[in-house]
């Protein structure tokens, strides 16, 4: 209610020529009201294009990769009997997720510097020359969904797990004595019995599809590769935080949530027309 219902209110700035310094009281008494202005702005502005390409085309790859591998390390734990082993995969895999952006991108920074990143030395070292990974618009857009991918791909995997636990295992018994190997029933008993939990989750990341990571860019991007990397959160928070533009980033704000509701109500559709249990 406090964080998410109540601040609600505060999107009609995307309406208004906010002035900061009016505080509360100049959003709820005589408002300066222009309309649809700011969302017109943005849509005629220079960088929508660009934004709007980077942001859509980097979560797309997030999801093509991110997706499946939580689904894909999930289905190889659970057929993993060695506890001990699967309990340490487990942590190893969960570890990255408790970590901070800060903290990571400090590592991927290190880990890929062009002069003394152990990357590069070992490519080097293969007799390839150096590649400045970061500064590179052939590049940027990987570094962003492996790091990504290395951050979530273990939490991701949780909810599946404990999916895959809740299946009968007298379905496995009987595939056995049937003459199924693990792979069969992995493809015919795990993955049909997860695939409801698996729809509902892919309904909520097309949600999610404009959200694609703030902080991770912020803190790899650089001037370098604003043509590949340079997306509408981090175009917010230069126009809205450091050139106190707020109706104008509250505006563009609206319309990502606009379109972020629009997927979900689409994909929410699609996979109830599929036969699949979706969140409505």
């Amino acid at each position: 209610m406090i964080f998410h219902y109540i601040p609600m209110y505060g999107v009609v700035i995307a309406f208004q020529n906010f002035k900061p310094f009016s505080g509360i009281m100049g959003m709820l008494v005589n408002p300066e009201w222009v309309g649809l202005q700011h969302f017109s702005d943005f849509f005629h502005s220079y960088y929508f294009g660009t934004l709007l390409q980077n942001t859509v085309l980097i979560s797309l790859y997030k999801k093509l990769f991110i997706f499946p591998s939580a689904i894909i390390l999930a289905l190889l734990l659970n057929e993993v009997r060695h506890e001990r082993f699967k309990r340490t995969v487990q942590t190893i895999s969960y570890l990255p997720h408790f970590l901070s952006w800060v903290i990571i991108s400090g590592l991927v920074i290190m880990l890929l510097s062009p002069t003394s990143g152990l990357v590069n030395l070992l490519l080097i070292k293969l007799g390839f020359s150096s590649v400045n990974f970061l500064g590179d618009t052939s590049y940027f857009r990987s570094v962003l969904v492996v790091s990504d991918w290395w951050t979530s791909i273990g939490w991701s995997s949780i909810i599946y797990l404990a999916a895959l636990a809740g299946i009968d295992p007298a379905q496995y018994e009987s595939a056995k004595m049937d003459g199924a190997n693990r792979f069969q029933q992995m493809l015919h008993i795990s993955l049909p019995g997860i695939s409801n939990v698996i729809a509902i989750l892919f309904i909520m990341s097309m949600g999610q599809i404009l959200n694609i990571g703030f902080e991770q860019v912020l803190l790899l991007y650089s001037p370098l590769v604003y043509s590949v990397g340079d997306i509408i959160d981090t175009y917010v928070y230069r126009e809205g935080l450091l050139s106190s533009r707020y109706s104008y980033a509250a505006a563009i704000g609206m319309f990502k949530n606009v379109i972020g509701l629009g997927f979900l109500l689409i994909t929410n559709y699609a996979v109830r027309r599929m036969g699949k249990e979706g969140l409505w």
